[in-house]
C-alpha cells in the first residue's frame, strides 16, 4: 500500500513538475506576443500623438514670434514720442518760414 501512495505522489510530483517547466519554456514567448501585440495596438497612436504635438509646437513658436515681435513694436512706439515731439517743432519750423516766404513775397 505504501508503494502505491508513493507512485501516486511520485508521479502527481512529476506531473506538476512537468507543467512547471512547460509553462516556463513557454512564459517568455506568450510574453513576448503580448508586447508584440500591445505595440502593433498603441504605436500608430503614439505616432499621431507625436506628430499633433509637433504640429502643435511649430504653431506655439510662430504665436510666440508674433507676440514677441508686437511687444517690441509697442516698446518701440511708447519711445517715439520724442521722434514725435522733432516732428512737430520741424513742423513748426517749416510752416514759420513759409509765412515768411509768403509775407516776402506779399511785399512785393
Amino acid at each position: 500500500m505504501e508503494d502505491q501512495e508513493m507512485q501516486i505522489k511520485v508521479k502527481r510530483v512529476t506531473d506538476r513538475f512537468t507543467e512547471s517547466m512547460y509553462v516556463l519554456a513557454n512564459e517568455p514567448s506568450v510574453a513576448l506576443y503580448r508586447l508584440q501585440e500591445h505595440v502593433r495596438r498603441s504605436l500608430p497612436e503614439l505616432v499621431q500623438h507625436k506628430s499633433d504635438m509637433q504640429r502643435s509646437e511649430e504653431q506655439s513658436q510662430g504665436a510666440i514670434y508674433t507676440v514677441e515681435y508686437a511687444c517690441s513694436a509697442v516698446r518701440s512706439m511708447t519711445n517715439s514720442h520724442v521722434y514725435f515731439r522733432n516732428i512737430e517743432s520741424l513742423l513748426r519750423q517749416a510752416i514759420n518760414i513759409k509765412e515768411e516766404l509768403n509775407a516776402v513775397q506779399g511785399r512785393r
